[in-house]
C-alpha cells in the first residue's frame, strides 16, 4: 500500500527489529490485563473491537513511556 501523501510504503516490519519480542510481550500482557484471550499465532477469531482495544492500549502505554523518558531527559519530573 502506497501512502500517496508521503510516497512511502507501509509494511508490517518493525523499525527496530530488536524491539519485536518486547512489543509481542507487551501485546500479550495488555490483552491479559484487559481479559482478552490472545494466544501465540493466529488470532483471527477475535473481534476487530478486541484487537483494537489491545492495539490502542499499547499505543497509550508507549506514549506514556516516551513522555516519561522525555521529561526525565529535560529534568522535569513526570506528573
Amino acid at each position: 500500500m502506497v501512502n500517496q501523501q508521503y510516497g512511502s510504503t507501509q509494511s508490517r516490519t518493525t523499525s527496530v527489529p530488536e524491539a519485536r519480542a518486547a512489543l509481542d510481550n507487551m501485546k500479550y500482557e495488555i490483552a491479559k490485563e484487559l481479559g482478552i484471550n490472545f494466544k501465540q499465532g493466529y488470532n483471527g477469531d477475535l473481534s476487530a473491537k478486541d484487537n483494537g482495544y489491545v492495539g490502542g492500549y499499547m499505543v497509550k502505554k508507549l506514549i506514556e513511556q516516551a513522555q516519561r523518558q522525555m521529561a526525565a531527559q529535560s529534568g522535569n519530573p513526570p506528573r
